[in-house]
């Protein structure tokens, strides 16, 4: 494995400005939890904006908020150049039936909405069904983003502490965490690239956990299959984006909290200055 070292975009100019189809960032935005404000958003549009490619509702809080609201928000970050995604509400609407899910993805474009996503997990739809999904999301004039999570039961995990040679190990309790055969998983997302799917998200904050074992060769399995481009990882924090930097460079597309833009920035290799951090933590104090 080569070694890898800190570079900046003049050393290698591989990752294009925007809008990219790779080398993406996409923000966690507004969700039920927190206080953002039209002014809040602007804020970090104007100050890092040029970083973000994407700003995603999440947790269904476009379902509460204004739609007055939302379309500022959508509004504003099309000024920046920034597409903006729904969460994984989509599985609320389709417990109503198909037509509530068209009715869902036409309010979703006239709201702003640039990305539908769909959790797979979450949804539990034939295939067939999701695909049919998908070609409706398209057919509207939206991007498709199906998710997909990729989860071990703990207890498959070799311990790591250290034991006298010849102890005896007490099993594991298996949890309830269902194992994924990575191999279906991927010729599912692949079949969702083929009707017609703009990007697979997948959750690998279990995966990423383990990210220095064997744990990292599902990783390549399925940016291997699926392609860089097409493919963008939730990282929870800033240790899993760095480690995903490290391994494939400033071209992976990841999902990451608004709060870790500049500092993953940085990772990617832009120079941004000593005093980036004290900025992006004066807008949350």
């Amino acid at each position: 494995m080569a070694v890898y070292r800190w570079k900046t975009f003049t050393e290698d100019l591989d990752r294009p400005e925007k809008p990219r189809s790779f080398g993406v960032t996409e923000i966690r935005g507004p969700n039920h939890s927190s206080l953002f404000s039209h002014n809040l958003l602007q804020d970090m549009m104007e100050s890092m904006g040029q970083f973000v490619d994407g700003l995603k509702f999440t947790g269904g809080a476009e379902s509460l908020m204004p739609k007055s609201f939302i379309k500022e928000a959508t509004k504003l970050a099309r000024e920046h150049d920034i597409y903006v995604s729904t969460g994984d509400w989509a599985e609320h609407l389709l417990q109503k039936g198909s037509s509530s899910f068209k009715e869902y993805i036409e309010e979703c474009k006239q709201l702003g909405f640039d990305t539908v996503e769909l959790n797979t997990g979450s949804l539990e739809l034939p295939e067939e069904t999701m695909l049919r999904y998908i070609r409706i999301i398209k057919s509207q004039g939206l991007k498709a983003k199906p998710q997909f999570a990729v989860k071990f039961n703990k207890a498959d995990i070799p311990p790591t502490h250290a034991r006298a040679y010849g102890s005896y190990v007490v099993p594991t309790p298996r949890t309830s965490e269902r194992v994924e055969d990575l191999d279906y998983l991927i010729r599912k997302a692949e079949r969702c690239l083929e009707a017609g799917a703009d990007m697979i998200l997948i959750d690998a904050e279990d995966v990423c956990k383990y990210a220095d074992s064997v744990w990292a060769d599902i990783i390549a399995k399925v940016i291997g299959c699926l392609g860089i481009e097409k493919t963008m990882f939730e990282a929870s924090n800033a240790k899993t984006s760095e480690w995903f930097i490290k391994q494939y460079g400033p071209n992976v597309n990841l999902f990451v909290d608004h709060s870790q833009v500049l500092d993953l920035e940085c990772i990617r290799g832009r120079n941004l200055g000593k005093n980036h951090k004290s900025v992006l933590d004066s807008w949350f104090l």
